[in-house]
């Protein structure tokens, strides 16, 4: 156990001399790179002003949005119409879209409760 913790102690170090070198310049690149996005002067109201901004265009967009879920679930009415020319494949894949969305659920239920499997015990 404790050579375990000697190879994480050596691995960290390096990792940290790592970044202590090459991260300024990775820092610099990202930036230059990405200069176009970055607002001048940078101050607290052109911040909240971003902000609202992004939350009306979002607000904007949900009709949009509304429209697009309603058009997808006539495709599906339309797909349990029709289910005996389903292909296998089609339900198929359903059937994992089904069961990925369950897993979530699960996996969300787990780390809700503190990723135990079986509850809470104090």
């Amino acid at each position: 156990m404790a050579s375990k913790l000697v190879q994480i102690q050596s691995k960290a170090c390096q990792a940290s001399k790592f970044v202590a070198k090459h991260g300024t310049s990775y820092y610099k690149q990202l930036i230059e790179q990405n200069k176009q996005y970055i607002q001048e002067p940078a101050s607290v109201e052109k911040c909240n002003e971003l902000s609202k901004q992004l939350f009306y265009t979002r607000l904007a967009s949900i009709p949009g949005r509304y429209e697009s879920l309603w058009k997808e679930l006539d495709q599906v009415k339309n797909l349990w119409k029709n289910r005996g020319d389903l292909k296998v494949e089609d339900a198929g894949i359903a059937a994992l879209f089904g069961l990925e969305c369950f897993a979530w659920f699960c996996a969300g239920e787990i780390v809700g409760r503190g990723f135990t499997f079986t509850g809470y015990y104090p």
